[in-house]
């Protein structure tokens, strides 16, 4: 990426299996290995409370759906956002490259959230439930909402990624490019992985709001105002109730689990793709 990964000219040998497996790899890693903070996060940001959302009982409910979501969901982010930084690089000036990684991220992005939605609302809503089992939520979600219940929230998801990729993706790079100036030489794994973490920590804390109302329209009943999907109302109803501290609920497991999950997810996809390449 960036000088880190040099494009193929024209992309007229593209080959994604190396993206593909990647991506979905650095994905299983962070997914299984950060999930507990991911559940604390997610009640410490539900409506009816931390304690009430099982506070930290049954602390991996709803990992089946992450399990089973996290590798397409990460592939098909890291393929599309490859493909087409690769084309637009092809088409680019050098000095307009920060703009071609934001590009590509939310490309990536749209792609992904068709796979991930799906798993997070499943996930979430066992989450806060720990009663309940995996195949329990999915079956109580399809026969009271449909299909569409699966895809509540894909907006407001859509909404909070690409933001965070706008911040994170561009910074990861800049740092890469900056550091491997600095040294001389491209930057191996673990600073590439260090450089993920920083850039990770910062995009999880700016947009840790729009995570809050992806959060509360996933989690709300149906019919229920939340449930339109409408981002400005959740922010406004969680103001309105909570204030500040409401916006920012679950920022520091947030913040620390993307941290980490920044540093295991972009050091171990750029070791996968090394090796694959």
């Amino acid at each position: 990426m960036g000088i880190h990964i040099p494009p193929t000219p024209g992309c007229r040998r593209w080959d994604d299996r190396p993206w593909f497996a990647a991506g979905g790899i650095a994905g299983v890693c962070v997914d299984l290995i950060l999930f507990p903070l991911d559940t604390i996060k997610t009640r410490l940001q539900s409506p009816q409370g931390f304690k009430k959302a099982g506070g930290f009982h049954g602390i991996y409910a709803g990992v089946p759906s992450a399990a089973v979501g996290s590798f397409p969901n990460a592939a098909a982010f890291f393929v599309t956002y490859e493909y087409v930084k690769c084309l637009l690089h092809t088409v680019s000036p050098p000095y307009m490259s920060p703009v071609t990684h934001m590009a590509a991220a939310s490309f990536g992005e749209v792609v992904a959230c068709l796979i991930r939605v799906p798993s997070e609302v499943v996930k979430q809503r066992a989450q806060v439930s720990p009663s309940s089992s995996t195949f329990q939520v999915l079956s109580n979600t399809l026969y009271q909402e449909g299909i569409q219940g699966l895809y509540r929230g894909y907006k407001s998801t859509v909404l909070r990624e690409i933001p965070f990729s706008l911040v994170q993706f561009p910074l990861w790079e800049s740092l890469k490019d900056l550091w491997s100036w600095k040294q001389g030489h491209v930057v191996d794994s673990w600073q590439s992985a260090t450089c993920g973490a920083f850039a990770g920590g910062f995009a999880a804390a700016v947009t840790t709001p729009l995570d809050v109302a992806k959060t509360r329209i996933m989690l709300a009943k149906a019919g229920s105002s939340n449930a339109s999907g409408n981002v400005l109302s959740a922010l406004h109803s969680v103001w309105r109730s909570q204030g500040l501290p409401g916006l920012f609920a679950g920022v520091v497991p947030r913040m620390t689990a993307i941290s980490l999950g920044g540093f295991i997810f972009l050091g171990t996809y750029d070791k996968t793709r090394r090796l694959l390449l």
